[in-house]
C-alpha cells in the first residue's frame, strides 16, 4: 500500500501539479477533473484533509466507511488512515490540505482534536448537508482559494483565521446534520481501543524475546504511534485526553517500573539492565531513574 509523507507526493501520485506550499494546498475539484486518477487505490498520507463535495458521482471511501453520500457531502481524510476512491469526472466543489507544520504554526490549531473531534476518527464521518447551507461553506472555501494564490506577504496570516472559521462552521454542520450522541459514542470506543492498543504494545515490545523493527526506539512515543498507524500527535491528544498523562508519561512509567523490578528482584548490575531496558548507555539509565525517583540505581536496591 502507497504512503505519501508530503502534500507533493501526494499530488505527483494523483497526477496533479505540484502544491504552490508544501504545508498546505487547496484545489476546486474542477481544475482536478480530466488529470486526476479516477480509481485510486487504498493508500495512506500524513496529513488532514477537509473536503466539500457540491456535485458529482462516484465516492470515497474513508477508513471503513463505505457508504459515501449521494447528495452535498462533508468529507475529511485524517493522518494515516486509509483512504481510496472511485469517482466520475464530474465533481464540483472545494478541499484543503493540512500537514501538522501547518497547524504547529498557529496557536488556532493547539487543541485542534480536541475541539474539532470529528477529525480524529480513524473511521472520519462522511455526512451530508443541506443545499441551503452549501453557499455558506463554499463562501469560506472560496476565500481561503483567493488569498492563497494572491501576492500578499501575510496571506497565511489570514488563510490560518479562515481554516479556523472553515472548522467552526463544519463543526456546526455536523452537529446539526450527524447524530452526535452516537458519534460521541463511536469516538469514545475508538479512542478507548487505541488507548489499550498502545498500552498493550508498551508491555509486550519490553519482553526479552520481543520481536522488534530495526533501530526501534521503544521510548519513544512515535515508535508506537507507527505501529498504531497514526500520527504521533494523534497518539498523544488520545492519550492524554482519557488519562491525563502523555504517551511519554505511560512509557516511562512503565520502563520506570520494569527498572525497579529488576534492582528488587534480581541480581543484574546497572549495565544489564540498562540495556535490557533499551537505554544507549548505562547513565542515560542512572540519569533517567534518578529524575523519576530522586536516587541512583544502586542507592534503590540497597534502600530496599
Amino acid at each position: 500500500m502507497n504512503h505519501f509523507k508530503t502534500i507533493s507526493e501526494y499530488c505527483q501520485a494523483i497526477q496533479i501539479a505540484t502544491p504552490k506550499h508544501p504545508h498546505f494546498d487547496i484545489r476546486n475539484f474542477e481544475d482536478n477533473m480530466g488529470k486526476v486518477i479516477e480509481s485510486m487505490p487504498p493508500f495512506r498520507h500524513e496529513f488532514y484533509s477537509i473536503a466539500i463535495k457540491a456535485d458529482g458521482g462516484g465516492k470515497a471511501i474513508s477508513g471503513h466507511h463505505a457508504d459515501f453520500p449521494n447528495g452535498v457531502t462533508v468529507f475529511f481524510n485524517s493522518p494515516f488512515q486509509i483512504l481510496s476512491w472511485e469517482i466520475v469526472p464530474d465533481w464540483t466543489g472545494y478541499y484543503i490540505i493540512l500537514s501538522q507544520d501547518f497547524l504547529a504554526s498557529s496557536h488556532y490549531f493547539d487543541r485542534l482534536l480536541d475541539d474539532f473531534p470529528f477529525l480524529k476518527i480513524d473511521e472520519s464521518i462522511p455526512f451530508e448537508i443541506d443545499e441551503t447551507d452549501l453557499p455558506e461553506i463554499l463562501g469560506i472555501y472560496e476565500r481561503i482559494h483567493k488569498e492563497y494564490y494572491s501576492d500578499h506577504e501575510d496571506k497565511f496570516q489570514f488563510i490560518q483565521v479562515y481554516v479556523l472559521q472553515l472548522l467552526n462552521q463544519i463543526k456546526r454542520l455536523f452537529q446539526k446534520n450527524v447524530n452526535t450522541k452516537d458519534a460521541d459514542e463511536q469516538i469514545r470506543s475508538a479512542d478507548l481501543k487505541l488507548l489499550s492498543r498502545f498500552q498493550k504494545l508498551i508491555k509486550t515490545s519490553f519482553y526479552p524475546d520481543a520481536k522488534l523493527e530495526t533501530f526501534a526506539n521503544l521510548h519513544s512515543p512515535s515508535y508506537y504511534a507507527g505501529l498504531l498507524n497514526i500520527h504521533p500527535n494523534h497518539l498523544n491528544a488520545v492519550v492524554k485526553s482519557i488519562t491525563g498523562k502523555t504517551a511519554l508519561n505511560h512509557i516511562h512509567n512503565h520502563i520506570l517500573k520494569l527498572a525497579k523490578a529488576e534492582l528488587l528482584q534480581t541480581e543484574k548490575n546497572v549495565k544489564e539492565i540498562a540495556y535490557g531496558l533499551h537505554f544507549e548507555s548505562p547513565n542515560n539509565f542512572s540519569a533517567f531513574f534518578k529524575k523519576n525517583t530522586q536516587m541512583t540505581p544502586g542507592a534503590y536496591r540497597k534502600s530496599k
